[in-house]
């Protein structure tokens, strides 16, 4: 199995939040990257198993590079059908936008027909962060990268 985490930072925030979800990822023994967005083409997506994406919030939406990088995944529409996926936000305030940038993300991925999963506990959509990492950010994050695992290896294994 393997799981690409795809990010796009500009403080760096949603970069420590993508380390950390890869890490606990790989502490599960699941092959992982974690990659920049402008360091991947939307096709090399075809080549895993799970895929997670990480954007800030900017004016309640993902970043545009992020954007740019889902849509330019329409040329292989469906070919992602079946595959895990996820995402997180990172935004400066509370109410800042990040639960409407995650689900942004997510409906692209319900659209090419992957598999998503809600956390009934802690951030329901995808990890959240604000303003900066803290600890209940780092646990979510930690949570987060444990629960995909589990349904990957349910699903996949």
């Amino acid at each position: 199995m393997k799981v690409i985490i795809i990010y796009y930072s500009r403080g760096g925030t949603t970069k420590e939040m993508a380390k950390i979800i890869g890490d606990e990822i790989k502490n599960q023994k699941v092959n992982t990257k974690v990659v920049f967005s402008e360091d991947v083409s939307p096709k090399d997506l075809l080549d895993y198993d799970g895929i997670i994406i990480g954007s800030p919030t900017y004016y309640g939406c993902m970043a545009s590079e992020i954007k740019k990088f889902l849509d330019a995944t329409v040329s292989f529409h469906g070919k992602l059908d079946g595959k895990v996926g996820g995402s997180f936000s990172s935004s400066a305030n509370l109410g800042g936008g990040n639960e409407t940038t995650i689900i942004s993300i997510l409906e692209a991925m319900l659209i090419h027909g992957m598999i998503i999963q809600g956390n009934p506990n802690g951030d329901h959509y995808g990890p959240v962060a604000l303003n900066r990492v803290d600890t209940r950010c780092k646990e979510n994050c930690q949570r987060f990268a444990k629960r995909f695992v589990k349904l990957l290896k349910e699903l996949k294994g």
